[in-house]
């Protein structure tokens, strides 16, 4: 029976396998520059689109407020 594959070529391309370094990388620059999520874990209901507008807003406000004060007492 015949091989299917030449095994004395050397493959040009193999499949399947990823690079652990460029993933933590990226993982880490991720991390970086957004710690965590601005809001609270669960599922929430509102009433209408109005209230959840406002609860997004208030909280992405309180994160980025969280944040320039990190970065000032870093900076200081």
């Amino acid at each position: 029976m015949k091989p299917i594959v030449n095994l004395e070529e050397t493959p040009g391309k193999v499949v399947g396998r990823r690079l652990t370094g460029d993933y933590s990388r990226l993982v880490s620059n991720a991390k970086s520059l957004m710690p965590r999520l601005p809001f609270p874990k669960g599922a929430f209901r509102f009433h209408s689109h109005e209230e959840a507008d406002a609860w997004m807003d208030k909280h992405i406000l309180q994160g980025a407020i969280r944040k320039a004060r990190a970065r000032q007492n870093q900076a200081t």
